[in-house]
């Protein structure tokens, strides 16, 4: 057994997810090694005493069961313990019994499937509304793309690369339309990289902003300032006295 220190069966490793998967596969594992009912039931509260009557039973055989139940109990509660990543492991650190240390997971994760599922659901839609802003800079824009990408990813939704480019390509403000066309028209989406695409990108609003500070530098160089502090513009605009 993986992580049980034996080979005839393998557990599988608890990380979080599908725990429904994972209880069903582990409640198989306790039945083969008929651990099931003291994972599930609990030690029993008192153990077989001797017949005083018929004086079958010894003290001394009634210690052995206890032991060995204790034993099977240990046994069961180590696996449990094998099979889940040290980050599960915490939660469970504490229990003295299989049947606590089930019970604990259960209670944990019992029903986080479904949770989980809707959460995914939410931030695909999310993800698929999701549009850059007029006035929002492309790196803000992508850095607010990514994080829900990254939180997709926790849920265990993997985009591929030609999902994303296309994300990315739709959803820019209309500033971005030229060249996102040169993009679909030169480039295999398919095959093309989501950084080489936000490089083009990148390269582009460079340009915007170069446009930007030229057009702010001509707008300040039409108004040129006269000795006495007067703008000669608008000193010229003034009608003179005949």
């Amino acid at each position: 057994m993986a992580g049980s220190g034996s080979s005839d069966m393998r557990t599988p490793i608890f990380s979080g997810e599908n725990y429904k998967f994972w209880r069903i596969k582990m409640v198989t594992i306790f039945k083969s090694y008929r651990l099931w009912n003291l994972v599930e039931n609990g030690i029993p509260i008192s153990y077989p005493k001797k017949n005083k009557a018929s004086e079958e039973t010894s003290e001394e055989e009634d210690d052995e069961k206890a032991a060995a139940i204790l034993m099977k109990d240990a046994k069961a509660l180590g696996i449990i313990q094998n099979e889940v990543l040290d980050q599960i492991f915490p939660r469970i650190a504490n229990a003295d019994s299989s049947k606590a240390s089930w019970e604990l997971l259960y209670g944990e994760y019992h029903g986080r499937d479904h949770v989980r599922l809707v959460k995914l659901q939410n931030l695909i839609r999310e993800f698929e509304y999701t549009r850059m802003h007029e006035n929002e800079s492309l790196s803000t824009y992508l850095t607010r793309l990514n994080d829900m990408i990254n939180q997709m990813k926790t849920y265990g939704e993997m985009l591929s690369n030609e999902r994303l480019v296309q994300k990315v390509l739709i959803s820019l403000s209309k500033v971005y339309d030229p060249i996102c066309l040169v993009i679909e028209n030169t480039k295999s989406l398919e095959t093309v990289e989501l950084q080489e695409v936000i490089a083009i990108l990148k390269s582009q609003e460079q340009r915007f902003e170069l446009h930007n500070a030229d057009a702010t530098e001509k707008a300040f160089a039409s108004f040129t300032v006269s000795p006495k502090g007067q703008n000669k513009n608008v000193a010229q605009s003034i009608p003179s006295k005949s």
